[in-house]
C-alpha cells in the first residue's frame, strides 16, 4: 500500500512539473514574439494564458492595451487586465 501511494505522488509531481514547463514555454514564446514586434502572436498567446487566470500574462496583456501594442490603445481594458492579475 505504501509503495502505491508513493507511485501516485510521483505521478502527480511529474504531471505538475510537465504542465509548468509547457506554461513556461508558452510564456517564453509570447515574450519572444513581443520582442520581435510580432504583436499578433504575442496577443494570441497572452489572451489564451490570461483567460486561464495566469497573473503574469494578464499583466502582460494589460500592458499591451496600455501601450497600444498590437491592439488599439484602451486604458479601460488595460485596467481590467491589471486588476485581474492582481486578484490572481
Amino acid at each position: 500500500m505504501e509503495m502505491r501511494i508513493k507511485n501516485i505522488l510521483i505521478a502527480v509531481l511529474l504531471a505538475v512539473m510537465s504542465s509548468t514547463l509547457v506554461w513556461a514555454d508558452e510564456q517564453e514564446n509570447a515574450l519572444d514574439a513581443y520582442k520581435r514586434q510580432d504583436y499578433k502572436t504575442a496577443l494570441q498567446i497572452f489572451k489564451n494564458e490570461a483567460n486561464q487566470k495566469k497573473a503574469y500574462t494578464q499583466s502582460s496583456l494589460g500592458h499591451m492595451y496600455y501601450e497600444g501594442k498590437g491592439v488599439p490603445q484602451d486604458y479601460a481594458e488595460a485596467v481590467k487586465w491589471f486588476r485581474l492579475a492582481e486578484l490572481n
